[in-house]
């Protein structure tokens, strides 16, 4: 599926990131710093994301350019590396989904603070509603970060069982000959070490993302609680304001209780 505009360009670099990020400055709201942050990570994981992609592809180069067509590894990582692709493809769409609500909760964000004034930008988190999204994020990295460990734990194991094989026919042929046999069989050989190098720099590019996604996820739940804890506050404000109102309207002399004179004062 081809991806749009909205979503292949940097977040930061969005027409409405940047005029409520105008907005919020010109007017000291408190919370652009953290706002600011949750925007930086999320230009952090399409980062990641594009690393691991090209990880992807050196997989795909290394199976492609392995000589030893009948490899048991190279057999067994064409399946993996698939499975990675999907991986990879889901948390892209999941990306593309968190930039797109963050787009439109700055456009909803700057058309509130228009028709309201500066009290719109009090609790500015309500307009991002991409917490589940990014959950569900971490959630698959943890399934792609656990693949890609039993899956580099496989390779070796695979390459050591290819290579222990070999070295029992050797020494067979070798005792035959009347030669004495070789005792240690290669623990990882040459395909599978050039083979593990890409999947390892993939599951690095993996955990990066996960962490970062987790620190999001943090920076998103700080600013709901400053939300909460910023609400009784001005509440509280206009209760004050209210009481005052209605005390002036009290004091306030009517038709039928005009204002005392001097001399009854």
């Amino acid at each position: 599926m081809a991806r749009s505009k909205t979503t292949t360009a940097p977040i930061l670099e969005n027409e409405h990131v940047k005029e409520l990020l105008a907005i919020m400055e010109a007017n000291n709201v408190p919370t652009m710093k953290d706002l600011l942050a949750v925007l930086n990570q999320v230009g952090a994981m399409e980062r990641q994301l594009d690393a691991a992609v090209k990880e992807l592809a050196a997989i795909r180069r290394e199976l492609n350019e392995a000589r030893e067509q009948a490899h048991p590894v190279k057999a067994a990582l064409q399946h993996v590396a698939e499975t990675l692709e999907k991986n990879v493809t889901v948390l892209r769409e999941r990306l593309d989904m968190v930039k797109k609500t963050v787009i439109e909760g700055c456009k909803n964000a700057v058309a509130d603070f228009r028709e309201k004034g500066i009290s719109a930008l009090d609790n500015v988190i309500r307009f991002f509603k991409i917490k589940p999204i990014l959950e569900s994020m971490r959630d698959d990295l943890s399934k792609s970060i656990r693949f890609s460990e039993a899956t580099i734990s496989n390779i070796e194991y695979v390459s050591t069982e290819y290579h222990e094989a070999g070295l029992h026919i050797k020494n067979m042929v070798r005792a035959m000959a009347g030669k004495e046999a070789i005792q240690e069989a290669k623990s990882v050989g040459k395909l599978a070490k050039a083979l593990e190098a890409p999947f390892k720099a993939e599951h690095s590019c993996l955990v990066s993302m996960k962490k970062t996604v987790e620190a999001t996820i943090g920076n998103l739940t700080r600013l709901e609680e400053r939300a909460v804890e910023r609400k009784p506050s001005i509440q509280k404000t206009m209760q004050s304001l209210n009481e005052q109102i209605a005390q002036e309207k009290k004091d306030a002399p009517t038709a039928e209780r005009p204002r005392p004179s001097h001399a009854e004062r």
